[in-house]
């Protein structure tokens, strides 16, 4: 059943009240015309509940704006949603990625994530390639997908609103990797799911990092906000050297702040029963909040990203398949991924809106039961990084 304005109705009732669906929710498919944003692909999702957001099909079927009844979810930065044919992935020492972050969600990796590195090339037997060097946060982020299909499927009387498409991190002598990304959202409802797939469509042995930066802005980001997480253990902080020199600790969200630099954290987070880890922001003030659900077999590592600065202000809610210490940290444990012809890996991730108050104090109940976090805003990192098991070596 379909619960749409109040009112639960079958898909015969509804579609008694209209001559098509999209007079309250579907996706569409149109293409931006101007300023940087010319010519990329987006699908338009409205689930009737007040959620709506777009899909960047020319940008690795990643979400852009998210909004929530007229209230803004997603980060918009000043880079805007740029089209890939202006990306420079090499530019600015490997900083050129910041020029197309924008959005509630970029994808990261897909053989790389975090900052620049160079990796030794062996391991795909081409003499003149000595090394793979990689700017921050990989290359997938700005590839153009492959769209396989989009639109409204219909089981019984449930809905579903759906897209699927094939992104491909590809070269000779090198990675050919696949990203194959089905994104689904009930009519009615207020969750966004990702379904991924990474594939390893070539017969070199190649490594695999995946992480999203989910980026959350104002107004669920407000002075007084709180970042919600069954935190067990803090693990870094890259300010750890003056880790209260902005008076800004993990757990609450400050006023924009001028000259603001970023801070970014890892914790350890603890799973429940059925092995997920859930992290909120929520506005208890405006009884508004985002929830982010992942698998802790699938990401394992959780960031939080805090970029706080004035025209800037976002927080990030970041799951990861490997610690923040990067590439060489993960090879020297035997945590790095490798996936041989065929292989893959899947991730399973939930964005939830939080629309009211009642359902605020809901997923804080949930998290806390599962593990109630620090009360304090500074605990110092310990720096006891746990094992990440099952990694090929």
């Amino acid at each position: 059943m379909v619960t749409l304005f109040g009112e639960t109705m079958t898909r015969r009732a509804l579609a008694e009240r209209t001559g098509s669906l999209s007079q309250f929710a579907g996706v569409r498919l149109s293409t931006l015309g101007d300023g940087v944003e010319r010519g990329n692909r987006l699908l338009e999702f409205r689930t009737g509940t007040g959620l709506r957001f777009t899909v960047l099909v020319d940008r690795a079927m990643d979400i852009a704006e998210c909004e929530h009844a007229g209230r803004s979810v997603g980060w918009h930065s000043p880079s805007g949603f740029r089209h890939p044919s202006l990306h420079d992935y090499e530019g600015e020492g490997g900083l050129g990625w910041f020029r197309s972050m924008s959005g509630l969600n970029i994808t990261c990796g897909l053989d790389h994530t975090l900052f620049m590195h160079d990796d030794p090339a062996g391991h795909y037997h081409y003499g003149p390639r000595q090394k793979v060097s990689s700017s921050l946060h990989g290359r997938v982020g700005t590839v153009p997908a492959r769209l396989t299909g989009y639109g409204e499927q219909w089981d019984g009387d449930t809905c579903v609103l759906w897209a699927e498409g094939i992104v491909q991190q590809s070269t000779v002598f090198g990675e050919d990797l696949h990203l194959i990304r089905r994104i689904e959202a009930d009519v009615g409802g207020d969750e966004i799911r990702l379904h991924d797939r990474v594939v390893n469509h070539g017969f070199y042995r190649t490594p695999h990092m995946y992480c999203y930066h989910i980026n959350v802005g104002h107004p669920v980001l407000a002075e007084g906000a709180r970042y919600v997480a069954p935190i067990r253990e803090v693990l870094w902080a890259a300010h750890e050297g003056d880790y209260r020199g902005q008076g800004v600790g993990y757990r609450t969200a400050p006023a924009p702040i001028r000259n603001f630099h970023e801070q970014v954290w890892q914790h350890d987070m603890a799973a429940d029963a059925h092995g997920r880890v859930n992290v909120a922001l929520v506005n208890e003030a405006l009884g508004f909040g985002f929830e982010v659900e992942t698998l802790k077999s699938q990401f394992p590592a959780m960031y939080e990203w805090q970029n706080f600065h004035a025209g800037h202000y976002a927080l990030g809610i970041e799951p990861s398949t490997n610690h923040v210490l990067g590439k060489d940290f993960a090879r020297e444990r035997g945590e790095l991924i490798w996936l041989e012809h065929g292989e893959e890996r899947q991730y399973d991730t939930v964005l939830r809106i939080l629309p009211g108050s009642a359902a605020v104090a809901d997923a804080v109940a949930r998290i806390e039961a599962v593990q109630r976090q620090p009360d304090e805003d500074y605990p110092q990192p310990t720096g006891n990084f746990p094992e990440i098991a099952g990694r090929a070596s």
